[in-house]
Formats: structure tokens, C-alpha cells, sequence
């Protein structure tokens, strides 16, 4: 058994799902290293995306606000490294952390819950989301259905829905699946529900020089996941996406040596899309930047203005 002069420290936020997922890496670590219970020190942090649930992330500073804590915390020396649902990370991330490990990807499917398929739903039924890029895409299949705002933890949307404040909502598999809830809501299939960049995916960030702890987290480290992952996040790099932009997409591999990343762009509501694939090099998820490029480049002007790839 390893012996540590401390416990490691592992931010998170504290919701059931974020509590879930760090006891995973922790787990995960203390196999690959021979740690003990008191190894791993699991520190829960309350962001600013728990405190405000009334309003969408995109009008009070967007996906910054499930991590600015733990990147000051990561900073600040108070934990070591912090648990993420990597598809709640912004694209852009501070050069002074690194995302070390990312855990095996979970079912990257979304899940229905109020009704057997969408096309089930009633005319003009409410279904209750936040996520730009589940409303756009039911606006897309179904523009008579009305998207109502529903924010908060798997909990709370479930429990708003069963008050009657809507007819169905989304959530993800791997949410539901990690909080040993697989019966409820109905999967969705990809090629009708392309899932958000990075979602299923969980990870471990650490600060960029403390190499250690790096070589530590890489020993946890699923590969075919990181890969994925990394080439979804560049393909949003290279659109300029921000978290107000509805895009979707997934990569897989597909060979020993290569990877396919499919995505979609499309506007708020859903009336304007595009969508593409393309090959990439295992080793080159940035290429995916040419999957971006080709993207802006087939979409109608009017969705191509929505985003602001840089120069």
C-alpha cells in the first residue's frame, strides 16, 4: 500500500451526480495505487451554477460558472485536483491546469422522460430544458412543441416535471445510469438526438506543474475516451462556440489508428442546421478543426454568423 504524507484532495461540486462521480475517480485511484480510505480526501465546493437556478447559464456567464471555484481552489493550494462532467468545462481552459485523466466515456445517449418518443408528445406539449442544443434540436424536429427553462439537478428537474410544470424533459443517460437510476426515461438514438460535445465524459484536472500528481492521475487515465473527448473540445475551439451556441457532436474510434467525429450546427430555434463527418488521426484530434471549417463554410450565412472562429 501506497503511503502519502497527505490525503490527496479532490474538488467537486456537491451535487449527488458531481459527489457520484469523484467517488468514482477515487475509487479508481486508490485501485491503480494501492491507496487506502484516507488517501483520497474527496472536498465538495458550491459553485456559482449551483447557487443560481432561475436564470439560463448563458445570460450569467455560461459555463465558467460550474468551474471558476475549483479552478481558484486548484490555485489557491486548497484542493489538488477537481472531478468535471467534461461537457459542463468551457472550451478555453486556463494554461496553468491541465485535464490529466478523463474516467472510461458512459452512455452518451439522451434520455426522454414523460413520454415513449418525441414523436408521442401531443401537439404544443411543453418539454423542459435549458440546453441550447437539446432546445434547437427539438425545435428542429418539432417546432410545436413549446421548450420551457428547466434548471437544477437531476432531482429538481424530475421533481418540476412530475408537478405538472411540463409534459417531458431530456437528461442524460450517464447522469441517470451513475445515479443508479437506468429505469427511467427512454433512450434516444443518436442519429436522432446528436449528443453534446463531451457528454458521458468525466475528468480530472490538475494544476499544469505539479507533475507528480499528473503521473498519478495518468495511471486512471482511459484513453479512447481522451482522444474522443479532446477532438470534440477542438472542434468547438475551432468554431468559436460558446455555451449559448447549439452544437452537437461525437467522436468515436473507429480503427487502431483513427477516429470519426460527427456534428451538427444549428440556430436557436432550430429552423437552420448543417451537418458533417469526417476521419481524423487517433493522434491528431486537433484535425478536427477541418471538420469546423467545412462546417461554417457549407452552413447558410445567416447559422455561419452565429459563430466566431478565430483568427
Amino acid at each position: 500500500m501506497t503511503i502519502l504524507s497527505r490525503p490527496i484532495r479532490l474538488g467537486t461540486r456537491g451535487s449527488p451526480l458531481a459527489l457520484v462521480q469523484a467517488r468514482m475517480v477515487a475509487e479508481r485511484l486508490r485501485a491503480a495505487h494501492g491507496l487506502g480510505e484516507e488517501g483520497i480526501e474527496i472536498v465538495p465546493l458550491r459553485t456559482t451554477g449551483d447557487r443560481v437556478q432561475d436564470r439560463p447559464l448563458a445570460e450569467i456567464g455560461g459555463k465558467a460558472l460550474w468551474t471558476k471555484e475549483l479552478d481558484q481552489a486548484l490555485h489557491e493550494g486548497r484542493i489538488d485536483c477537481a472531478v468535471h462532467s467534461m461537457k459542463d468545462v468551457e472550451t478555453i481552459r486556463p494554461a496553468t491546469l491541465r485535464i490529466a485523466a478523463m474516467l472510461p466515456r458512459a452512455d452518451v445517449r439522451d434520455r426522454l422522460v414523460g413520454a415513449p418518443t418525441l414523436d408521442a408528445l401531443a401537439a404544443g406539449a411543453r418539454i423542459g430544458t435549458s440546453s441550447p442544443r437539446r432546445a434547437a434540436q427539438l425545435r428542429h424536429r418539432r417546432p410545436d412543441l413549446r421548450v420551457m427553462p428547466f434548471r437544477g439537478n437531476v432531482d429538481t428537474r424530475l421533481a418540476k416535471l412530475a408537478a405538472g410544470e411540463a409534459e417531458a424533459t431530456l437528461l442524460a443517460a450517464a447522469g441517470l445510469i451513475r445515479l443508479g437510476r437506468d429505469s427511467v426515461g427512454v433512450p434516444l438514438a443518436i442519429e436522432a438526438m446528436l449528443p453534446a460535445p463531451a457528454q458521458g465524459a468525466v475528468g480530472v484536472e490538475c494544476r499544469a506543474d505539479d507533475a507528480a500528481l499528473a503521473a498519478r492521475l495518468a495511471a486512471i487515465d482511459d484513453d479512447d475516451t481522451h482522444v474522443c473527448v479532446a477532438a470534440e473540445r477542438a472542434l468547438l475551439a475551432a468554431l468559436g462556440a460558446d455555451c449559448r451556441a447549439p452544437v452537437a457532436a461525437l467522436a468515436q474510434v473507429t480503427g487502431a489508428r483513427e477516429l470519426t467525429l460527427v456534428a451538427q450546427l444549428l440556430s436557436e430555434d432550430g429552423a437552420l442546421t448543417c451537418q458533417g463527418v469526417r476521419a481524423l488521426p487517433r493522434d491528431t484530434p486537433g484535425a478536427a478543426a477541418a471538420l469546423a471549417h467545412a462546417l461554417l463554410a457549407d452552413a447558410p450565412p445567416a447559422l455561419a454568423r452565429l459563430f466566431t472562429p478565430p483568427r
